[in-house]
């Protein structure tokens, strides 16, 4: 009897460690230095050009082939941030503010304003809307970015986009 009851108290003291499903995002905050503060849904990003894009591979850290993602639309993220217009006190200050975007589990990503802005790279973050041809609402991440040109996609791949911050280096 003590053992099954210390084998009980044993797993539900592991269980208190186990990672929960973060939660599920319909909308992220764009915030920091910015002119224009936002809630940002994804009805809203309706007013952005979408791209189409024809598939995505996530690549881990070890660059191994995760999956595929197919049939994805999406919107860019440095057309959100012009609409929202970082606060620069000088043009000549830009090349020290970054972009840390941030899911409800609280993982972070970084990405220079030089890289958004000043690089090919810009051209292919995106914010998904459609994911295997279907609405981003249907999908189990909702708000997901992605940086599509990276060479391990899956360490810039957000689901759950809770937050971007535009900061600057100091």
């Amino acid at each position: 009897m003590k053992a099954t009851t210390f084998l009980i108290f044993i797993f539900a003291g592991l269980m208190g460690f186990a990672q929960s499903k973060p939660e599920t995002t319909e909308q992220f905050n764009l915030e920091g230095l910015v002119k224009h503060q936002e809630v940002v849904s994804l009805s809203s990003l309706a007013i952005y050009k979408s791209y189409a894009i024809d598939s995505v591979a996530v690549i881990n850290h070890l660059l191994q082939r995760k999956y595929s993602m197919n049939k994805l639309r999406g919107v860019l993220l440095k057309d959100i941030l012009n609409k929202a217009e970082i606060d620069a006190p000088s043009p000549k200050l830009l090349s020290e503010y970054y972009i840390v975007c941030i899911a409800s589990d609280n993982y972070k990503v970084v990405f220079s304003w030089n890289e958004i802005f000043n690089s090919k790279n810009g051209d292919n973050i995106f914010i998904l809307t459609e994911h295997d041809g279907k609405p981003a609402s249907a999908a189990d991440d909702r708000i997901a970015l992605i940086s599509g040109s990276d060479t391990a996609t899956g360490r810039r791949y957000v689901k759950w986009l809770n937050k971007i911050i535009v900061e600057r280096v100091r």
